[in-house]
């Protein structure tokens, strides 16, 4: 799906709290095991914030919104985001295609499932377009169902390599009586409607996430049948349940249907999981978004950040980084985010995407020292300069453990040597002072 530039029919509700960096009331520094498993973690991420999320061969990410139907129905919109880079694409004349099935299931309490099964076609023009990691494909589907609690089932399978996955979660889809507003429903687009007959017109945001100082994230609230003019709480509450921005909703009355639209400025906001909660008391209604430096990976605390960083060169921009003041940084992380950026004429920073796959590896590689594999010797060589060519084990008898990489056109032999017996290799002193030119010389060469 395309996205378009939100219709300015709608009354919007501008959230532009003065938000921390470190999350309000956050002393706890997790250590970098715990931060990496964070950052690569996305599936269990995503099942905490109430999503569809499912790993393996075929990851996705789904929510379900609930909207008024006619008399007391619900609309229930079931939306699905993938990846291109999930689908197995095929050379098809002058394009790409790749074909999935996606199958639905919700099942009320002690009644047959509502079930649905689709097979979808995403067709790109250009082979780069395959590659694509970020919430490229975007699926939806609409439900007419009664109030009640469902369990919701989706499966994804791909029609060309058989890939399947599938991820399940329990949700409730509430009555809409007089007086009633809907959860924030997190979108790209909508546009707003008057009356409960009319199908809803919105693109959802199925991760509701967005990157710390990039795109707005809205989420559209309806009200129905306000009988007066209505004025209804709106809150930002962070992790820890600390309320970060306090505002309103202002319904004004004698309407089926009136929608509101939040927009959430990531850069005026905390990062990390947010909730975004509407009306007070039995009647509030709350839906998960998350804030992180890039929707990629889910690094959500400034500091760790420049940690994770600390093997991708750029020494000086990352210096600038760590000195600024809170109020710049998020300006400065986007300069920073293009400027590393290799290629900018497609959505993701394919510098940063490869640099976070190698900590991911390395972290498994070399976790027996007794340390995070990326934080090891081994992990820093692997991560800056990939793998080797050549590994040789060359030991002696006498001495310990050594073990040799060897990089052919880098022309650069790095010797790791196992002094204690225990398994924690470390560079030899010329090796560190080889590896540190030679990385040098290809820093300075790379566009």
């Amino acid at each position: 799906m395309t996205r378009r530039t939100l219709p300015a029919t709608l009354a919007v509700l501008a959230l532009t709290g003065c938000g921390q960096w470190q999350r309000a009331g956050s002393d706890q520094t997790p250590t970098p095991e715990q931060t990496l498993t964070s950052v690569l973690d996305l599936t269990t991420a995503y099942r905490r914030m109430g999503r569809l999320a499912a790993g393996g061969t075929l990851p996705f990410v789904g929510t379900v919104a609930f909207t008024a139907g006619p008399g007391d129905s619900v609309k229930a919109i079931l939306g699905v985001s993938l990846e291109n880079r999930a689908l197995m694409f095929q050379k098809d004349g002058p394009s790409y295609v790749a074909r999935y099935h996606i199958q639905m299931s919700l099942t009320p309490v002690g009644a047959p499932p509502v079930e649905l099964g689709r097979d979808e076609e995403v067709r790109v023009n250009e082979f780069q377009e395959t590659l694509r990691s970020d919430e490229s494909i975007l699926f939806q589907q609409v439900f007419h169902l009664m109030p009640g609690s469902y369990h919701v089932t989706v499966s994804i399978r791909d029609r060309t390599s058989a890939n399947m996955t599938q991820a399940e979660g329990e949700f409730v889809a509430p009555a809409f009586g007089p007086g009633s507003v809907t959860a924030p429903i997190l979108a790209y687009q909508v546009t707003g409607r008057r009356e409960r007959a009319q199908d809803l017109e919105v693109v959802l945001s199925p991760r509701g996430s967005v990157a710390f100082g990039g795109d707005t994230l809205l989420a559209l609230v309806e009200g129905y049948d306000f009988p007066q003019p209505t004025t209804v709480p709106v809150e930002v509450v962070d992790e820890l349940d600390s309320v970060v921005h306090r505002d309103s909703l202002r319904f004004e009355g004698q309407s089926p249907v009136e929608a509101r639209v939040i927009r959430l400025a990531p850069e005026t906001q905390p990062l990390g999981e947010l909730r975004l909660a509407v009306g007070a008391g039995p009647a509030r209604r709350e839906t998960s978004a998350l804030v992180s430096f890039s929707t990629q990976w889910i690094i959500t605390n400034y500091e760790d950040m420049l940690n994770l960083l600390r093997f991708f060169g750029h020494d000086a921009k990352l210096a600038e980084l760590r000195d600024a003041p809170d109020e710049d940084r998020a300006a400065l992380w986007r300069e920073f985010y293009k400027a590393v950026d290799p290629v900018p004429i497609t959505p993701d920073n394919e510098a940063l995407d490869q640099y976070f796959a190698r900590v991911a590896v390395a972290n498994q590689r070399f976790r027996d020292e007794g340390i995070p594999g990326w934080r090891t010797d081994r992990g820093e060589v692997f991560i800056t300069l990939g793998d080797p060519d050549q590994i040789i084990d060359a030991s002696s008898t006498t001495q310990g453990r050594t073990i040799q990489w060897e990089y052919i056109q880098l022309r650069l032999v790095i010797y790791f040597w196992d002094e204690t017996g225990f398994g924690r290799f470390r560079m030899t002193p010329e090796s560190r002072s080889e590896f540190d030119r030679v990385l040098s010389r290809v820093r300075r060469q790379a566009p």
